[in-house]
């Protein structure tokens, strides 16, 4: 069952269910949009297996990312001691991140090629190519049949750190008979290949080479193939570099740590030790591609950074367009520009290459795999369809092409995998401190104060005749019209309060609803707005 990931780039988390007990891979985070006004994540659902956590014998993370990752802290706050079970720099970026959340988090690292069981389920891992080091896809073995699971993935040939995707591995398994194969759709309707990470090589030279101030590059806090990029090219063209920003930070740091980041001696410095030193030997690399308000790039735009942005400084946007993004990543380019910074991005000129699989790269994997059936995962709507496409496109019969969506439930039984029902899941949204206390009732209330404005109606009524005794005080925010033009709100409200007073309505949360009922009518009817409407009655 998939309770997140399914119809979405986000949120990542399928639970598999066998012999009573349950596995769970991944469990991640969706950002919000403009029209989640005061969300910081949107989690996964995970409300049909909450009474069950007990029987959770372990959480795959297949890599680091966080639409994989950045869940694990709020499941585990529910129940902190269920294993996690992933590669050695994932796991060091969840610990990083449980620390934070103040819980100790019991891990068991693995690598490609291993094996181990947990309760009825037999795991085997595999090496991928991905975005981030240590991608693994995840074998699933059970009296029910066999899952391969790809995690995200790519073909990348010449992949920066020689870790390419273990197809034979994949071979081997659909040699065995692989019953559900599900298979990451992000780039499904992409044709051709992904282009290798190798290439962006000159085109990122190049900017180094130009600019005549600073750099600053901006990347997902994960992504340390393309920081070792730019580490690369800062180091060539004699430039020292800092990294800015809170995750980026800490996951730098683990990387060269752990060996995945090589630096040479000196190159990394501190931001305050990078301010002063000439613009043009200063390379800095911070968060925010994605136009998050509160990333470094995203206040720098707006003139909140302590670091200034001017003529003669490049920002480099090494990261591609998560739909759903596009609005605020244009934002903070236009803040840029408009400081008179140039900004490079994947738009003008070759910078970032995709993490995913492209439709060339999925048919070569059906080819190989042959398997019985296909669930496509991870992906919107359309990358899902076109992925089911390119299966039925290599002979998987197109009834045993199974389009899910979240909380639907697949049966797989000696080998033959069936769409079998759904539950309800839904947004839990992450608001500070707060999980799952904002509904969407409140988001479309938060959209309207920011959108409509709010009128707040104080009236001052004899309950015995049910009359306003004087004229009621109207109190406007956001609604931006001068206090002469609500003024004929006031025979609007007696004409309301009358029909009242007719039925017998003395009851004060009665008489505030009349009065919102009317005020509301009026203000759309008179401005076509639908501001938030408080009443307030106060007996005479």
């Amino acid at each position: 069952m998939a309770l997140g990931g399914l119809g979405e780039i986000g949120r990542n988390m399928t639970v598999f269910e066998h012999a009573g007990k349950l596995l769970i891979v991944d469990c991640g985070v969706l950002f919000p949009e403009e029209h989640h006004p005061g969300v910081d994540l949107i989690l996964p659902d995970w409300t049909v297996i909450r009474d069950r956590l007990h029987d959770v014998v372990a959480i795959v993370l297949t890599h680091g990312h966080e639409d994989h990752i950045g869940g694990v802290p709020y499941l585990l706050r529910e129940r902190p001691d269920i294993p996690l079970i992933g590669s050695r720099l994932t796991l060091s970026f969840v610990r990083a991140k449980l620390a934070e959340h103040r819980i100790r988090p019991d891990t068991v690292e693995v690598a490609e090629g291993d094996k181990l069981g947990r309760g009825p389920f037999e795991l085997e891992f595999m090496a991928v190519n991905h975005s981030i080091p240590d991608g693994l896809a995840l074998a699933i073995r059970t009296a029910a049949g066999l899952v391969l699971h790809t995690g995200d993935f790519k073909m990348d040939q010449f992949p920066l750190d020689n870790r390419i995707t273990d197809l034979r591995g994949f071979a081997r398994l659909g040699e065995q008979g692989v019953d559900l194969f599900m298979v990451d759709s992000t780039n499904a309707d992409v044709p051709g290949f992904t282009t290798a990470e190798r290439d962006l090589v000159p085109a990122i030279d190049t900017v180094f080479r130009t600019t005549q101030r600073r750099v600053i590059v901006s990347s997902f806090a994960s992504h340390v193939h393309r920081i070792q990029q730019i580490l690369d090219a800062a180091h060539r063209h004699g430039r020292k570099a800092a990294f800015v920003g809170r995750s980026m930070v800490r996951n730098m740091g683990l990387a060269i740590e752990l060996g995945y980041l090589q630096v040479p001696d000196g190159l990394i410095v501190d931001a305050a030790a990078a301010d002063r030193l000439p613009a043009g030997k200063v390379a800095l690399v911070c968060t925010g591609s994605q136009g998050e308000p509160l990333a470094a790039l995203s206040r720098m735009a707006t003139g909140r950074h302590s670091i200034t942005l001017g003529p003669g400084d490049t920002v480099l946007l090494a990261s591609s367009l998560i739909p759903g993004n596009e609005n605020a990543i244009y934002r903070v380019i236009n803040g840029l520009t408009e400081l008179g910074a140039s900004v490079v991005h994947k738009g003008n000129a070759k910078v970032h290459v995709s993490g995913h699989a492209s439709a060339g790269e999925l048919v070569y994997c059906y080819n190989i795999v042959q398997p019985s059936h296909v669930l496509p995962v991870h992906g919107e709507a359309r990358h899902l369809r076109a992925n089911a496409e390119l299966a039925i496109s290599t002979g998987v019969d197109p009834d045993r092409v199974i389009i899910a969506a979240n909380g639907h439930s697949i049966d797989l039984h000696d080998g033959h995998a069936t769409l079998t029902g759904r539950v309800e899941v839904h947004n839990v949204y992450v608001d500070g401190h707060t999980v799952g206390s904002v509904t969407e009732a409140s988001l479309t209330e938060r959209r309207t104060l920011g959108e409509e404005g709010v009128l707040t109606v104080v009236a001052l009524i004899d309950l015995g005749t049910g009359r306003l005794t004087e004229e009621p005080d109207v109190l406007a925010h956001g609604f931006e019209h001068d206090a002469s033009a609500l003024q004929p709100l006031t025979p609007i409200l007696e004409k309301a309060l009358a029909g009242a007073a007719e039925r017998n309505t003395t009851d004060v949360g009665e008489l505030e609803q009349v009065i919102a009922r009317a005020t509301q009518t009026w203000t759309r009817n008179t401005f076509r707005r639908s501001p938030v409407i408080i009443p307030v009655v106060v007996e005479a």
